[in-house]
């Protein structure tokens, strides 16, 4: 105890004197209303992040943690509140299809600056979306249906389909989705972007930043919608993996937000007026992805013991502290394409012992190494309940609490001989369409990137293609064929479907304006926020 003190107030001094620096240099920092300086002085946003702020500046690529920050310094099309059901125009103001569904045409919004200082026009969405096909990395995936782009006049855009699709979704996506300047994209190296420039039209611009740590930014003086009224100036996103260094900094006044907060701090902090805590729906959910191009997790009867073994209403309660539901396949509870009547693994040792014996495991003996990202309590949690129960079945879990970015890149090896047994990893929609869950996690790969399980399966990649292919015709029908592939999913088993998670937010009292929009997790859009 007396250690772990030690390293929690060295901490709140390494980031106090980070903050207090980057005030007196007028570059961020001071995060909150009990710091923030006198009048004519910056108003400064600070949110406490459990990771990596970002791993990929540029916003063609991006497709982990940054979504926090592009959404603050980039813009799309349009919007999407999947609560209400509405598409909210942002750099579009207004946009039609064909009765065929093949070709849409957007409206572009007129008086919209780059941070570079370059009007937006049409030239600028289609330079944009024609790079991020191009390129073929993260999320483009999304722009597949795009046949071509068509420029009719200086705000007039027409997407030409190769088959109908809901563009209004795809345009509205968290990632991939970003308009760019064209000038920025064409005078510069490719890796420009990735380098830690930007040239969007969002409310804020980079101010710095350390790779793995922190992002500052601080407003583009000519954003479209203005600065009347209260608004941030700068914000400062750090990483603090620590739960009870970012408690504490809400808590003191020192953050504004946070989350992923041990659901025991969540209820104590209930009842503290210095903070709001917001429950809020989410589409993110928890699953654990077996390597299954290594023994012996390449036997699926492995897969299904190893299903039953996890005990899935410990970790709803224990890890989630109660906030969250267990998984039925992977699209969450709430979402267009979740299966109800799904098969659902229950907590059954015996089942799993009756398994592995049939698998030539009567005894266990197995040694597997399960991953989970560091800072995420619940994920820690969730793992050692795990490797509890698989204790009594005579296998052995070891552990292993890494960095995101170092999870991700073991996960990557192309050996699999030399990857994780098992990974631990949140998804949530790039999107809001199944196919963002189904595509990204479970499509056949050449080069691997989110199939962490390493799975393929022909008649599953055919059932969701053609599925996306449908949902911009008969929403229905492209639902049935989700349900139909998420069948043959359940069955393999690359995956336990742990939960589907809430998002329990935790902010100062004085933090206001904010809304959780789960289309886009873990995102504050700063504009709309202010101290009161």
């Amino acid at each position: 105890m007396k250690l772990y003190s030690k390293r929690l107030r060295i901490v709140m001094t390494v980031i106090l004197v980070m903050l207090v620096t980057m005030a007196a240099s007028g570059c961020g920092g001071g995060g909150t209303g009990q710091n923030d300086a006198g009048e004519g002085q910056p108003k400064i946003a600070f949110y406490a992040f459990n990771s990596e702020p970002i791993l990929d500046w540029d916003p063609s690529v991006e497709y982990s943690n940054g979504i926090v920050v592009l959404n603050n310094v980039y813009e799309t099309l349009l919007r999407y509140e999947p609560l209400s059901k509405e598409v909210i125009p942002v750099l579009a103001t207004e946009y039609t299809k064909s009765d065929d569904g093949l070709t849409w045409t957007f409206k572009i919004r007129e008086g919209v600056k780059f941070h570079n200082g370059d009007d937006l026009t049409a030239e600028d969405v289609k330079a944009s979306i024609d790079r991020t096909i191009a390129l073929g990395q993260g999320a483009a995936f999304v722009w597949d249906p795009v046949e071509e782009i068509v420029i009719k006049d200086d705000y007039t855009v027409d997407f030409k389909l190769k088959y109908p699709a809901p563009l209004d979704l795809i345009a509205s996506s968290g990632y991939a989705a970003f308009i760019m300047s064209s000038e920025a994209i064409e005078s510069n190296p490719e890796d420009w972007f990735s380098q830690g420039n930007v040239a969007g039209t969002g409310p804020y611009t980079l101010q710095s930043f350390k790779m793995g740590d922190e992002v500052v930014l601080t407003k583009f003086e000519d954003y479209w919608k203005g600065w009347e009224g209260e608004h941030f100036d700068k914000v400062v996103i750090k990483k603090i993996p620590e739960t009870a260094s970012r408690r504490q900094l809400v808590e003191k006044g020192e953050a504004d937000v946070t989350m992923e907060l041990p659901y025991e701090d969540i209820e104590a902090l209930k009842g503290n007026p210095a903070v709001n805590v917001m429950e809020v729906p989410s589409f993110q959910n928890l699953m654990v992805f077996f390597n299954t191009e290594k023994a012996p997790l390449d036997n699926k009867l492995v897969r299904q013991a190893l299903s039953y073994a996890f005990p899935y209403g410990d970790v709803v309660e224990y890890a989630m502290g109660g906030y969250a539901v267990q998984g039925k396949g992977p699209i969450p509870v709430g979402h267009w394409g979740h299966g109800d009547d799904l098969f659902q693994y229950q907590h059954d040792l015996d089942k799993a012992r009756e398994l592995l014996a049939q698998a030539g495991y009567p005894d266990g003996g197995l040694e597997l190494l399960l991953t989970y990202m560091a800072g995420d309590e619940a994920e820690k949690k969730a793992a050692e309940l795990f490797k509890a129960e698989l204790a009594k079945i005579g296998i052995n879990l070891e552990i292993r609490s890494m960095p995101w970015e170092s999870q991700w890149e073991l996960s990557r090896n192309p050996d699999p001989q030399k990857r994780q047994d098992l990974l631990i990893m949140y998804w949530w929609p790039d999107y809001a369409s199944p196919y963002s869950w189904l595509y990204s996690l479970y499509h056949s790969e050449e080069e691997i990137l989110f199939n962490l399980s390493y799975w393929s399966n022909a008649e599953f990649d055919r059932l969701i293609d053609q599925g996306n292919e449908m949902s911009g015709i008969d929403i229905e029908e492209a639902e049935n064929l989700y349900i139909k592939a998420q069948e043959i999913l359940v069955e393999e088993a690359p995956t336990i479907f742990a939960y589907d998670k809430k998002y329990v937010w935790v902010t100062n009292s004085s933090f206001k304006g904010f809304k959780s929009n789960p289309i886009y997790p873990n995102v504050v859009f700063f504009y709309d926020t202010y101290r009161e």
